[in-house]
């Protein structure tokens, strides 16, 4: 398995029979869609177009393409109101490894919620704040209940990207998180076995 950071909240995650590209909002931001037609195309809020790719998911559910298991579970989005679930986190399992995709939803998490999510080795989480996502302080409540592995933050303040709403800096966002990066790289390829038990915090550049 491969992980890529493509700024925001995109990311894609290749295996050895799949490329899933997760939230591939890039041309609203000023950036060009790197979805293919070849592409599994996951979207952690129905807002987010889908770009042509050969399947594409926005709601809770349990889908199995390729080497690929699935599993879409309702949430809150960060700005719904109480009781509304108008966005989806996803898990994606594959290679022995599972990822969660956390997208912009209010922090607190149900027990059900969490044993739908399940065990997880990576979480891939936003991190930028100002009222239109989780903040560092957000995101650390929901690492809390998921304890995952491995955290990688998304949806950052950076330059090339033309955001709604100005998005926390990492380095401010991260002190909010009360995590330092372990690593700085620019794929991040886990192996099952060889993640370490203790959570630790890796930032992907963006490609």
């Amino acid at each position: 398995m491969e992980l890529q950071y493509y700024g925001a909240n995109c990311v894609k995650i290749v295996t050895k029979g799949a490329s899933i590209v997760i939230d591939d909002n890039l041309v609203k931001l000023g950036l060009k869609s790197i979805t293919k037609p070849t592409d599994i195309a996951l979207r952690t809020s129905s807002l987010i177009p889908n770009d042509g790719a050969q399947f594409s998911a926005d709601m809770p559910g349990e889908y199995e393409v390729a080497d690929v298991v699935i599993h879409g579970v309702a949430a809150r989005a960060h700005m719904d109101e109480e009781g509304a679930l108008n966005a989806t986190i996803f898990t994606v399992a594959a290679n022995d490894l599972k990822v969660a995709i956390v997208g912009h939803i209010y922090p607190e998490l149900s027990e059900d919620q969490l044993e739908q999510i399940g065990l997880v080795d990576v979480v891939l989480i936003p991190v930028g704040g100002s009222g239109y996502t989780l903040d560092g302080i957000g995101a650390l409540q929901v690492i809390k209940k998921i304890e995952p592995k491995v955290v990688i933050p998304t949806h950052y303040a950076d330059k090339a990207l033309k955001y709604e709403v100005p998005q926390a800096e990492l380095a401010d966002a991260l002190k909010n998180l009360g995590m330092e990066p372990a690593e700085t790289l620019d794929k991040y390829r886990p192996k099952a076995g060889e993640i370490s038990d203790t959570t630790h915090l890796i930032v992907l550049n963006r490609q």
